[in-house]
């Protein structure tokens, strides 16, 4: 089993708009209960800005820069990480957001962010005709280790500085 926590930061979450900062965070874990008490081993970790441009590499579709486009961002991240890195193993997907994980699913009809969440839908649907996968919701800033993680990376690119080591996070990893 391979866990994916995803996060998104929005530093001014008002009036936002294109340049608005706004970034996600991905903590790869495998071997991980869910129960964020730290078990597993991070296999990798990665996080990026909402890229709201139509012409950069990695538009995904996000108008303005928000926590909402974050968290569709983020999730998509993940969805796009399985694609080409992910093996065969089945999968859950873990955030903070309901707003994400039920638009991705399909169970939730979007009103905002059509094109970004057409393109999730797309990855979601990709991903599941491939392997078992599922996402869960996580309790946000409840100590949740690996959620407590990808809040960290997503904050730190937003507002443009490195995050704080692993090892910080977890003694004796890298």
């Amino acid at each position: 089993m391979i866990s994916l926590y995803v996060d998104g930061s929005c530093l001014v979450n008002q009036n936002v708009n294109e340049d608005t900062p706004a970034a996600w965070g991905l903590v790869i874990v495998k071997g991980d209960n869910g129960l964020g008490k730290g078990t597993g081993e991070i296999a990798e970790e990665m996080s990026g800005v909402v890229v709201t441009s139509e012409g950069s590499e990695n538009y995904l579709g996000a108008e303005v820069g928000s926590n909402n486009t974050a968290e569709l961002s983020g999730f998509a991240e993940a969805l796009r990480w399985l694609l080409v890195k992910g093996d065969d193993s089945s999968v859950v997907i873990r955030t903070d957001s309901l707003y994400a994980g039920n638009l991705a699913t399909g169970k939730w009809k979007a009103k905002a962010n059509i094109k970004l969440v057409q393109t999730l839908q797309t990855l979601w649907r990709e991903v599941s005709s491939i392997r078992n996968i599922q996402w869960e919701h996580v309790k946000a800033h409840r100590g949740h280790r690996w959620n407590e993680r990808a809040d960290h990376l997503a904050l730190r690119c937003a507002q443009g500085i490195a995050p704080i080591p692993l090892s910080f996070w977890k003694p004796g990893q890298r």
